[in-house]
């Protein structure tokens, strides 16, 4: 039988962060181990919906708050050479909660070539 369209289990929620603006020490050239850089991060959380109801309690639910203190953690922890590795970073943080069935994560340095509004990278990893 399939599940009624308004319960738990039948529903996937996509929990989004758009358009994350932080400072990062990030890059693989000697002058950008020297300071900071606008980095843009994007992050869709593929949610797949259980037997419980939320009842209104972020205690059921992936929090956007838990993920976006995770990422600035994970910048403050030091210096990255690759935008890679931080996405790669970003989506293990996020597929460390069970809930999590997806995950599509985009990060762009913005200030690096003025022509272009950013250059980065793209990734994409499911259960």
């Amino acid at each position: 039988m399939t599940p009624a369209p308004d319960s738990a289990a039948a529903t996937r929620r996509h929990l989004l962060i758009r358009d994350l603006v932080v400072p990062c020490s990030i890059g693989v050239h000697e002058h950008e181990r020297h300071g900071t850089q606008r980095v843009r991060i994007n992050v869709r959380v593929d949610v797949m919906g259980d037997e419980r109801p939320i009842e209104d309690s972020i205690a059921n639910v992936v929090s956007y708050e838990t993920i976006v203190d995770g990422i600035r953690a994970i910048i403050a922890h030091g210096h990255i050479n690759l935008v890679e590795t931080l996405a790669d970073r970003i989506v293990e943080l996020c597929l460390s909660n069970r809930r999590v069935r997806g995950v599509w994560i985009r990060v762009e340095k913005l200030d690096l070539y003025p022509d272009a509004a950013g250059v980065g990278v793209e990734v994409e990893r499911s259960r």
